[in-house]
């Protein structure tokens, strides 16, 4: 495709709000909140591997953890879960009843852990397809991408077509040596139409033109001819997405508010997400209901970011923090549950962890905290509630008149 018309199609994909590069890429804060999440993951699955405590099927190990985590992040990653369902009739992806294909995998996931640069993981990706996995394949790239999103992109069946269809090649899905050719034809374009360093911008292009939805002369008679219908059911779909994912922000931005004035009510001093500052719920900006800055000392700077991301705090008046909590309306209970782990252990007195979710994850939250990798942390266990919805809603007024401290949440927060 010419320069000029491949300037076009990248200016037409940027101005589309509904895109996955506005959706997804550059307007998604739990995106940001992901990557921890799951290199935090892959670590735990090359930790199991290592010590043979795995397991022999995908649904309950740490690797579904991870999956699906990547599966959360909007339309782009949708499906990202299958290519590592155990699927016993055709006994594959052969890493659950083979040790050494699974002893293999970990350790070409703890080599993209340790990777200091690009050439390191390109060596390990040779290798590992050296042993021909049943079933293991470049969907594996969706992990990596995670670890190091500037030098390696997703992969996956729309992004494969729109890659074919916006440069005329003819790529196949299942093949290693087909996405390393793709991602240096990735990198090469990308330097020259530089969306962002991160590569999941440039992807994202792909995908809008792989499913239809960005039209292209290379792709219009496909579109036209065969994927009309389809098409309009995903700008509907999208735009019900678009739609829901504004109800659940605008349910998150008002769980937040009022554990916000119910902590001030109580004389606390308020801490609100460092991103979610400029949000607004019932005609307020949430930051007005916060301090400032979060005075947090003698703490490493990374665990200092994520702790500035949690939801909400409450400090007392020498601003030592007591109580967390985190909202969690249709994203990772189990990032939720990291980030308030890594507060507990960065404060040197007793502090409440809350997980704040709608009344309908009620199961998924117990599930998430009787994992065994929980149940061993005593600590955590003793100090993580949980408080419903409905709970804080409806009795917020009341505990704002009459409580005291934060053990009026007491009554409404539950324990397994």
């Amino acid at each position: 495709m010419a320069s000029s018309m491949m300037s076009q199609v990248v200016k037409e994909y940027m101005q589309d709000t509904e895109s996955v590069y506005h959706t997804w890429f550059i307007n998604n804060d739990e995106r940001l909140k992901a990557f921890r999440t799951i290199k935090k993951g892959v670590n735990q699955v090359v930790t199991e591997i290592e010590a043979r405590t795995f397991g022999n099927d995908f649904k309950g190990s740490s690797l579904e953890i991870v999956v699906t985590a990547i599966s959360e992040q909007k339309q782009i990653f949708e499906g990202a879960a299958h290519p590592f369902f155990w699927k016993p009739k055709l006994r594959i992806p052969d890493i659950y009843e083979n040790a050494t294909n699974q002893l293999a995998f970990g350790r070409f996931l703890n080599t993209c852990l340790q990777a200091n640069n690009e050439k390191q993981i390109f060596e390990g990706i040779v290798k590992l397809n050296q042993l021909r996995i049943k079933g293991l394949g470049p969907a594996v790239a969706n992990i990596i991408y995670f670890l190091h999103p500037t030098w390696f992109p997703p992969f996956n069946t729309a992004i494969v077509r729109g890659f074919n269809e916006l440069f005329n090649k003819k790529i196949k899905l299942g093949s290693w040596p087909a996405y390393l050719e793709m991602r240096a034809y990735i990198l090469s374009v990308n330097e020259r139409h530089s969306l962002s360093k991160d590569l999941g911008a440039f992807t994202g292009l792909l995908f809008e033109i792989g499913s239809g939805r960005l039209v292209i002369p290379e792709n219009a008679e496909h579109v036209l001819d065969i994927e009309e219908k389809k098409r309009l059911k995903m700008l509907k779909k999208r735009h019900d997405q678009v739609l829901k994912d504004s109800a659940e922000e605008n349910a998150h931005s008002e769980m937040q508010y009022h554990l916000a004035r119910l902590g001030k009510s109580l004389g606390y001093n308020v801490w609100i997400a460092q991103n979610d500052h400029k949000r607004e719920y019932n005609g307020q900006k949430l930051g007005e209901y916060s301090i400032s800055g979060l005075p947090l000392s003698g703490i490493d700077k990374n665990v200092s970011d994520t702790i500035s991301l949690i939801d909400v705090l409450w400090l007392n008046q020498n601003n030592k923090i007591i109580s967390g909590f985190e909202v969690e309306k249709s994203t990772s209970i189990y990032s939720g549950i990291l980030r308030l782990y890594d507060l507990s252990l960065s404060v040197d007195q007793a502090c409440k962890l809350f997980l704040v979710a709608p009344d309908t994850r009620e199961e998924e939250i117990r599930a998430q905290l009787l994992r065994p990798s929980f149940l061993k942390e005593e600590a955590l266990k003793s100090a993580m509630s949980y408080i419903l919805f409905s709970d804080l809603k409806c009795d917020c007024d009341a505990m704002c008149k009459f409580g005291a401290d934060v053990s009026v949440l007491n009554p409404i927060s539950k324990t397994v």
